[in-house]
C-alpha cells in the first residue's frame, strides 16, 4: 500500500478525460510526500509513547491474577 502512495504521489494518476493543461494540478511529489511522511511520524510517536511508558493502559485488570492449575477460572463453564 505504501509503494502505491508513493508511487501515485512521484509519478501522479491517470487521467481519463485527457486534459494536456497543468494550471489546475497540484505537484503531488514535494509537499505531500512530506505531509504523509509528518503524519507518519506523528502517529508513531504517539504510539511508542503507549508502548513504552504506558504500556498497561489498554489492559484488564484480571490479567495480574496469578494462575492456579489446579481450580478452573470462572469465565469458563461447561456446556450442557
Amino acid at each position: 500500500m505504501v509503494a502505491h502512495l508513493i508511487a501515485l504521489h512521484i509519478h501522479g494518476s491517470n487521467n481519463p478525460n485527457g486534459v494536456q493543461g497543468g494550471g489546475d494540478r497540484y505537484a503531488f511529489y514535494p509537499y505531500f510526500i512530506f505531509k504523509d511522511l509528518v503524519t507518519i511520524f506523528a502517529f508513531f510517536l504517539v504510539l511508542s509513547v503507549f508502548v513504552f511508558y504506558y504500556p498497561n493502559a489498554m489492559g484488564h485488570s484480571d490479567n495480574y491474577i496469578p494462575a492456579n492449575p489446579m481450580v478452573t477460572p470462572a469465565s469458563i463453564v461447561p456446556e450442557w
